[in-house]
Order: structure tokens, then sequence, then C-alpha cells
């Protein structure tokens, strides 16, 4: 299809962005931690769960075809799940630290934030919810992002729970565990105003974006899209599990001639939520959910969002993401530098780090290249290296060269004494003490062959050193006893 021009204007293409996003908090309605266990399960729960009536008297179609399926629930729990996520206690006030965040993504969003709101329960009976419903909030709506074929609306903007991890599906029988449930996610619905493919990419690149640059969780399964469209003549057909930016435009491409193919034969498109296979077709997953599966959750009260706590959220509003890059390049940092800093995570302990040494890409250095060609060099692995290497460590080291204690050549090799096991201040003494015998050998150079320029010396030095001393250091020995 993508060989092809297409023509998305006649086939009356319509499609918008939900894009879901875990916080990097507690969980929204306990005080659980958000941590994903790898570890043998402390317990189990079964369950069967039942499709019922939403608030208009109605049983979504969704939980009809779920309930129908027959299957039993087993939940795994540890010592970080509570009598919350087993729906045995009542969900407690919400995580405030998670609506702070929830309102800067959506001032960023140009949002237009909502008072008072009514937490409601959605009926969820896939297992993935041992209650049956997942509760959600909106937070607020009528924003919009800019994009290269104009301005895409925001719709709404809502805080929600995330469901129970599944560990394996059988026919009659799902396992759950029980650590992802409750872990604050923010949804963002955009508005049908996406023209293309490639305007849908854009638009969730640019929402991710935005989602970076506050305190969300990383890594895979942390954040998760879905794509709504429809052609002319169609039903709304929702896909699942766009995590690939890579593929993305295919998918949707690839979705479009799945449903051209149908309309062509004067066949119906059935309004259905589909999941994305790796090859980037789609396969039926169940029916598309219907409005009549909210009800008010009762057992907390109306979400007050005053104005105190949305200029609090303004205060600290984070920059974003593109906007530290440009203030990164500034600071004298490659692009490479860059993305080890955003993949690594380590954005906030590089600009601890340089209140110690003003000294950009040296710290960027110390921080991202040195751990990673230390492990190399000692066959050990990086995460163990980068656990000696904290950011103490890291302070202690940067304040030895700024107090001149030793010189930016000898900090390699101090860490690498580290890793070893040598004591912080003995490895420190030990390089200061190499550097008195380099000077030694350099001055006994200069007195072997007086006379030379210092071109001559360096070189001289340098090869006598084999090349493994910083020549800057070696320029300033040399000028030194020159004078």
């Amino acid at each position: 299809m993508s060989e092809e021009k297409i023509d998305y204007q006649k086939l009356k293409f319509k499609c918008g962005l939900e894009i879901h996003q875990q916080l990097d908090t507690s969980k929204l309605f306990c005080n659980c931690p958000s941590l994903l266990r790898q570890d043998e399960p402390d317990f189990f729960v079964k369950r069967n769960l039942h499709a019922v009536a939403g608030e208009a008297g109605d049983v979504d179609v969704a939980a009809m075809y779920q309930a129908s399926l027959d299957k039993e629930f087993v939940y795994q729990g540890y010592d970080t799940t509570c009598l919350v996520e087993l729906d045995e206690e009542p969900p407690h006030e919400i995580n405030k630290e998670a609506l702070k965040i929830a309102l800067q993504i959506s001032v960023l969003l140009n949002a237009k934030i909502i008072p008072f709101s009514q937490i409601m329960r959605k009926t969820v009976i896939d297992g993935s919810n041992t209650s049956g419903f997942q509760r959600t909030v909106m937070i607020a709506r009528d924003g919009f992002v800019e994009t290269d074929m104009g301005r895409v609306r925001i719709e709404g903007i809502f805080l929600e729970e995330d469901a129970a991890r599944p560990i394996s599906r059988e026919k009659t029988k799902v396992v759950y565990r029980l650590d992802r449930l409750g872990i604050p996610l923010v949804e963002i619905a955009t508005a049908p105003d996406i023209k293309t493919p490639e305007q849908a990419k854009e638009v969730a690149l640019e929402i991710g974006n935005i989602l970076r640059s506050c305190k969300v969780k990383r890594g895979i399964g942390t954040i998760r899209q879905d794509v709504n469209m429809s052609l002319k003549g169609g039903n709304r057909v929702e896909i699942k599990g766009m995590q690939d930016m890579k593929i993305f435009i295919k998918v949707i491409e690839d979705e479009i001639k799945r449903q051209s193919e149908i309309l062509k034969k004067k066949k119906i498109v059935k309004s259905e939520v589909r999941n994305v296979l790796p090859n980037g077709q789609t396969e039926f997953l169940r029916p598309m959910p219907g409005a009549a599966r909210m009800y008010p959750e009762t057992d907390v009260p109306l979400l007050r969002v005053s104005r105190e706590i949305i200029n609090n959220a303004k205060k600290s509003l984070p920059k974003l993401k593109s906007d530290v890059e440009i203030e990164l390049k500034e600071k004298g940092l490659s692009l490479e530098m860059i993305k080890l800093l955003f993949k690594q995570d380590k954005l906030e302990e590089f600009r601890e780090l340089l209140e110690v040494l003003d000294n950009p890409p040296l710290v960027a250095k110390v921080l991202l290249i040195f751990p990673k060609e230390i492990a190399r060099h000692k066959n050990k692995s990086f995460n163990k290296v980068d656990k000696f290497l904290n950011k103490d460590v890291l302070l202690f080291v940067l304040e030895a060269i700024a107090e001149k204690k030793i010189t930016q050549s000898q900090i390699k090799s101090v860490l690498e004494r580290i890793v070893d096991g040598e004591d912080l201040e003995e490895a420190i003494k030990f390089e200061k003490e190499s550097e008195h015998l380099v000077e030694e050998k350099i001055l006994k150079i200069i007195k072997e062959k007086p006379g030379l320029s210092e071109k001559a010396y360096m070189g001289l030095i340098m090869k006598e050193f084999k090349g493994k001393i910083d020549g800057k250091d070696v320029i300033e020995i040399i000028r030194k006893y020159l004078k």
C-alpha cells in the first residue's frame, strides 16, 4: 500500500490516538510501590468475573463477550500487594504526586484543567482487574498539539489505574500478577483530527516528547499507544499494541487496505478492537466497548483541583525534552552524548555533577563513557561497574579534579582502582604520588636534552610514556621547567 499514492481525503480517513503512560510514583489508590516483581509469588487467589449493567442500565457488549468466555482468573500477589489490589479494602485517597504529574502533562498539552471531577468505574471483566472495573478520572480537556499538517486537538486527559500483568493464558484460565495493578496511568485521547499515517506518527512522537519530560516510567511496557481509525462508509476500529514506531505508519496503511477491500465488496467494516501482530498486520481481539459501562466510584470523594494545586504544579513544570536537547548542545555536548543521557535516564545526575565541576563534556564522559570502557576492559558487566561508580563516588572524584588533587588524565585510572575495590581516598592518593613520579621523569628528560623546543620535548615525552599521558598535563609541566 505504501508503494502507491493513497488519497486519504477521498477515503475520508479519520484517525485519533489514545496514549497510556505509566507514572513513576507509588500506586494510584494505595501506598504500595509500583514495583514489577520477578521472584516467586507469596500467594495467589482465584476469581470468576461477571458482566453487570452500567449506570444507564445496559450491559456493555464487550463485557458480555468476555463473560461468554467463562474463564477462571488466578492472581499472584506479594508482600508489596495490599488489600486494595485484591478488592478487599476500599481505595485510599488519590495519589497526590500522580495528580501533580497529570496536571503538568495537561498544562504542557495546552489543556483546560477540570476543577471538580467524579472518579468513575469502567467495567473491565477480562480479568485484568480483580474488581471487574478500572477506576478513572478526567483531569483536563480541550488541549492541542501542533504538527506540520496543522493542529490536532486533545479531547481528554485522564488519570487511571493500570491493569494486572498477564503471566500466562490458557483456554479456560488466565494467570495475572498484581504487581502492575494500580500503577498510575495518564491516558491522552486526541480528537479524530489526524489526516495521514505520517501525521499520526508525528502526533505520537510529540506527545511522547512531552511525557518523557515529566516524571514517568521508562522502558518496555510503560507506554502503550492505540490508534482509532475509520474510512468513509465504515465503522471505527481500534488498533491495540502500536509500540514499534518503525512499523507505525505501515500498520495504519495496512489497516486502510484491509478496510478498503471490505468496503469494495459492499460489506460492513465491524466496529471492533484489533491487535497488532509482529508483521504489522492486525487480528480481531474483542468487540468495541460501548458507553454503557461507566458508573460513579462511591468509595472516594469528588476530586477537587484547587487553584493552589494547579499553581504548585506549574511552578515545577519540567522543560520539554526538545528544549533540554538545545540547552545541552549549547553546553558543548555531542548528539551522541545527549542521546546517552536520555537513554540511561541520567540527566538529573549529570546536572548534580555539573555543580561540582563546570565542564559539561568531561562530566558527561565520566558519567556515560568511562564506566562502559572500564566494564569492557575489566571484563565485568556494565551494571556491576555502574553500581561501583555511583553518583557519590563520581562526585568525590570530580571534587578531587576541581581541587587539583588529580588531573583529567588520571580520572579513568582512579575509577578503575575503585572498581577493583580500592578505597576512594587511597585511589586518589596513589594517582597523586604517580603524578610526582611522572613529573620527575619529564624533568629528567629536559635536563638530559637541554635547549629543545616545547614541541620537541612533547614528542620525546609522549614517546617515553607511549602516549599514555594527557598532552595538556605534559605541556604544563614542560612550560613550568622552561621558564
